[in-house]
């Protein structure tokens, strides 16, 4: 099916490849296997503007970060032609929303990099300036630069943030294990520098044009200490440079001058601090000419070397070169070998010291390509997975993993996804303009009238699933990379590449949005299945640690899905429950501090495992009242927080008798013994609190002024959860128990709840081979953005008439018709989703959004006397884990 024209991106799809890859000593040829396809999620460009204008910087500078923030620079370009510096941020979710920051860089901008958390960005210039954004408030669209260094007048080719000694191995061929620390594994790493203890010191390290190296470190205080080298005595010109780490804590820096005629030379870089100033060792390490200086045929045809890149941060062994025309490049991958010297014969009968060969470090040549069109960017992948120079072999077989390719832009408007070692084609994304036979060489390619759009910059993704690429026309362009790389899979292995990224992102922390790009509605069910099969697989002390987050990432997962809308309703819930349960269990304090016993908290939750009493008086004796008293103050300030889980458990004991409806929210926490629990818990504590400060009581429209509503609910509740406990056999609720849950509206008047938080992001309506056109600064009106969701569960609240609000029509208490619910309607009011506060429905307190699930809430407490474990819970990330962003007052 043809693709809506984009501009000049606007045809996409299955092509055969190009002759691209080559091993090192035999003849170019093409790749093996079939040719995946890369297809284009969104385009995203910038409106025009009177009298400015935002163009590509050059050089133009793109970075991705582990929690899916893309920053990227241009220059604002007014009447007067005079340049301003810009750096944009954005998330992928909401990537119209855009940050941009007038950077106050005098010169144009060579280098962005994240660090190693995705939350600070350093930026470097042609002038030597180097600055550190952090984040204001831990908001995604709010940044501000306190530190930085200079190097007065010396550009800056190459940068990078300090190694933290973190490592993570992935075990690709171990994907099946049934344990996480059998598919991923930590790395013995040195940190770059260390404090005492051991604690990583944070701090960068960058290249001069030069020649020099700076190192500036953060030191514990704010301060920063900064020192300048020379890589080497003879400093020279450096037009390229890249940075890797060694597992030794020293650092590796390769340089060229831009010639392919002169070697590219490698430095070892060692940072220490002594006597309170940063000290910096140098030593000279093997160089390396391009193989294309050495062939006959070829040596003048490349004169410059155009991209200079370590294959990885951490793997200074292998290097990737390309060396360009005007008109064509050439790629070559390369590998540091330990080698044994060659004796001579005369030598040779003499053994030397411990019968030990003296070895040395050589660079040898593992694969090149043949003539390529010009390259314009390159990107490497983030995922590391070990390969060693034996590995090769992986490129031939059958399937490709995520991770092992990275990606090459050209002048011609095509981008190619070649294995990482030998350069052998796995998916190519082709432009309109790019048609053309494929056996045709590039040096006899007819050259356009008008040069091609093309990428000047690019990244991958952290799974490499996604790739971002600024062309030069200042567009940014979202491109998903199938995790098969094209190759023809059964739904059971295309499962099993999502499920092993979705691992490792539930490990690591990091941020898994590139990876539901490419989950299909379909998916959604067997995907959340098998990633619940196996966490369960895990040691009890990690489920504890990935709890929160795996329920996360299934809410995300369910989103993607209209059968399974009710569903994020529930793990959000859970998310928010489990929040609740674990802040006001922390509020306990032992009578005695130096107890051995075990936490009030602890006790509390095994106190009511044991005591199955369906009276709340009776559970409450056996517990040490003396350790739940706490201010009044604060008792007050948690009746919100009380009043939701008091609702809570009236909605759920309320929906009992529709249990057999399965799309009602709440219908997974009626058999869910650990969830049932834990509301038994917080009910106990409540009734303990009432007694101490009756105003922080769950207030609850009853119609008989005598009835005692917890009792009540809890009565019932405990019989609920003893039917499903994990303790006891499970089975279903008997007739006496759904009666009186029956009855339960008549007897107290069920609240609405607010569900679930709207989020207007962008993935759940990106659809394969439908790409979406974006305007930078201007929220988007897609095909099923208007917030209206098919609910069957959340239009409906047992016991409360309903109506059709646009035919004006009763549908009664319990509609038999399938019903929609706009989620969102200028004036209705809204609700701080974390504090459980109505906000009215024109807020005129500032307010937060979740980047990920829509969660809401306000930048600041309204109560001076709020709990501080509960405010400060959320003042990095949102109940899902994801970023905040600032709204604006009038969000609504």
């Amino acid at each position: 099916m043809a693709a809506p024209e984009l501009g000049r991106w606007g045809e996409y799809g299955p092509r055969p490849p190009a002759r691209l890859g080559a091993r090192a000593g035999q003849e170019p040829a093409t790749a093996l296997g079939a040719v995946g396809t890369m297809d284009l999620a969104y385009v995203c460009e910038w409106e025009r503007w009177p009298k400015s204008t935002h163009c590509p910087s050059v050089p133009l500078a793109c970075a991705w970060s582990c929690r899916n923030l893309i920053a990227f620079t241009t220059d604002l370009r007014n009447d007067d032609q005079d340049l301003t510096r810009m750096i944009h941020i954005l998330d992928t979710e909401h990537p119209w929303d855009v940050h941009s920051i007038n950077s106050g860089h005098s010169e144009a901008i060579t280098c962005l990099e994240w660090d190693q958390s995705g939350s600070r960005l350093l930026s470097a210039d042609a002038d030597g300036q180097i600055k550190c954004w952090s984040m204001v408030d831990h908001l995604a669209n709010s940044w501000e630069s306190r530190v930085g260094s200079l190097v007065e007048g010396d550009p800056i080719v190459a940068l990078s943030w300090l190694h933290n000694g973190v490592k993570l191995a992935l075990h690709v061929e171990k994907s099946g294990a049934s344990s996480f620390s059998e598919k991923f594994s930590r790395v013995k790493f040195s940190p770059s520098l260390t404090l005492f203890g051991g604690k990583p010191m944070e701090g960068w390290i960058a290249v001069t044009v030069s020649g020099l190296v700076t190192v500036s470190l953060l030191k514990p205080s704010g301060q920063v200490l900064t020192s300048t080298e020379s890589l080497c005595r003879l400093r020279g010109r450096v037009a390229l440079a890249d940075i890797a780490f060694t597992g030794g804590g020293n650092i590796v820096v390769a340089t060229a001058d831009g010639s392919s005629a002169l070697p590219v030379q490698f430095y070892k870089v060692c940072v220490s601090v002594v006597s309170e100033k940063c000290r910096i060792d140098t030593e000279i390490l093997p160089s390396l000419f391009m193989r294309c200086t050495t062939d006959p045929h070829r040596k003048d045809r490349f004169p410059a070397i155009t991209h200079l890149k370590f294959l990885a941060r951490d793997m200074s062994e292998q290097v990737l070169l390309c060396a360009s025309s005007q008109t064509s490049s050439l790629v070559e991958c390369w590998s540091l070998r330990k080698e044994g010297l060659p004796v001579n014969n005369i030598f040779q009968q003499i053994a030397p010291v411990g019968d030990k060969q003296p070895m040395i470090l050589k660079w040898r040549i593992l694969s090149a390509t043949n003539d390529l069109d010009r390259v314009s960017a390159v990107a490497l992948p983030k995922l590391p997975i070990s390969l060693t120079n034996t590995d090769l072999k992986v490129a031939s077989d059958t399937q490709f993993y995520p991770g092992l390719g990275l990606a090459l832009a050209f002048h011609d408007g095509s981008v190619h996804i070649v294995h990482r070692l030998s350069l052998q084609t796995m998916a190519v994304f082709y432009s309109s303009a790019t048609a053309r036979s494929v056996d045709e060489p590039a040096i006899k390619r007819s050259r356009a009238t008008s040069p091609a759009v093309h990428f000047k910059a690019m990244q991958l993704s952290w799974t490499s699933l996604a790739l971002v690429g600024i062309d030069n026309h200042g567009k940014l362009s979202m491109l998903r990379i199938s995790p098969s790389m094209g190759h023809a899979l059964e739904l059971g292995l295309a499962l099993r590449h999502l499920l092993f990224l979705l691992e490792y992102c539930m490990v690591t922390g990091y941020d898994w949005w590139d990876i539901l790009l490419h989950v299909q509605p379909g998916m959604v069910q067997s995907l959340v299945e098998r990633l619940h099969e196996e966490y369960t697989r895990q040691k009890a002390a990690l489920q504890q640690v990935l709890s929160t987050r795996i329920l996360a990432m299934k809410a995300s997962l369910c989103r993607l899905s209209p059968c399974t809308v009710t569903r994020v309703c529930d793990y959000h819930t859970k998310l928010f429950l489990v929040a609740i349960s674990s802040t006001l269990k922390s509020l306990l304090c032992p009578h005695f501090l130096n107890t051995p016993d075990k936490s009030p908290g602890d006790r509390l939750a095994e106190i009511c495992s044991k005591i199955t009493d369906v009276d709340i008086d009776k559970v409450m004796i056996n517990l040490k009242t003396e350790e739940f008293v706490l201010d009044m103050n604060t008792l007050q300030a948690l009746q919100q927080l009380l009043q939701w889980v008091g609702d809570f458990v009236l909605y759920l004991l309320a929906s009992l008798p529709n249990q057999g409806a399965p799309l009602r929210p709440g219908h997974s926490f009626l058999r869910d013994g650990t969830s049932l629990g834990m509301l038994r818990e917080l009910m106990v504590v409540i009734r303990i609190w009432g007694l101490l400060k009756p105003s922080c009581l769950p207030v609850y429209t009853a119609t008989s002024d005598s009835q005692d509503s917890m009792s009540l609910l809890f009565r019932l509740l405990t019989k609920l959860w003893i039917c499903c406990r994990e303790e006891g056999p499970a089975s279903e609720p008997d007739e006496a128990l759904v009666d009186e849950c029956c009855l339960l509206p008549s007897q107290l008047l069920v609240p609405p709840l607010d569900w679930l938080p709207v989020s207007d992001g962008l993935v759940s309506r990106l659809q394969p081979k439908q790409p979406v056109r974006l305007q930078f600064g201007k929220a988007p009106v897609l095909p099923g953005s208007t917030p209206t969701m098919q609910l069957d569960g959340l239009a409906r609240i047992p016991g409360q008439p309903k109506i059709d609000h646009l035919r004006r029509l009763h549908l009664g208490a319990y509609p038999t018709e399938e019903c929609k619910a706009c989620a969102r309607i200028p004036g209705q009011p809204k609700i701080d989703h974390l504090r459980r506060l109505h906000l009215g429905a024109y807020p005129t307190e500032e307010c937060k959004a979740c980047a990920r699930c829509g969660c809401v809430t306000m930048l600041k407490s309204p109560n001076k006397t709020a709990v501080k474990q509960w405010e400060q819970r959320w003042t990095k990330n949102c109940l899902c884990g994801g970023l905040w962003r600032r709204m604006p007052l009038s969000y609504s």
